[in-house]
């Protein structure tokens, strides 16, 4: 069974990593508050269908993901996340797949307690 969404900010990356690595697109995209931005690439933000698309290819390559959550600020119902994660292992297709960065991303705590990623920029610490 998936985990809740995350009652405490530091959680979040937790929470995404397991629906991640569940292959599950439409559990990962739970992880998001409505209208949240996703930056696929540095400088590229994306929101919506496009968002969720780009997600998607990530998810997609069926590789799991870890994360490192290296600091979490939190002031009332925000938090600003700074998390080392890597992509790596074998593709679908047998590729050799090693993706990493550090992001900076925005959570929020909604209306239900639950917290989601407002802002997700996996490759924060470029550019």
């Amino acid at each position: 069974m998936m985990r809740q969404l995350a009652e405490r900010p530091e959680d979040v990356p937790m929470v995404f990593a397991e629906r991640f690595n569940s292959g599950e697109v439409a559990a990962v995209a739970e992880v998001y508050e409505s209208g949240a931005v996703f930056v696929a690439e540095p400088g590229s933000p994306l929101v919506g269908p496009e968002a969720h698309a780009a997600n998607s290819r990530f998810v997609g390559l069926g590789v799991p993901i870890t994360v490192r959550p290296r600091h979490v600020y939190t002031t009332g119902d925000l938090a600003l996340l700074i998390v080392d994660w890597v992509i790596d292992g074998t593709d679908r297709d047998g590729r050799p797949v090693h993706i990493e960065g550090t992001a900076t991303d925005v959570a929020r705590r909604g209306q239900d307690g639950r917290w989601r990623y407002v802002i997700d920029n996996p490759f924060g610490g470029a550019g």
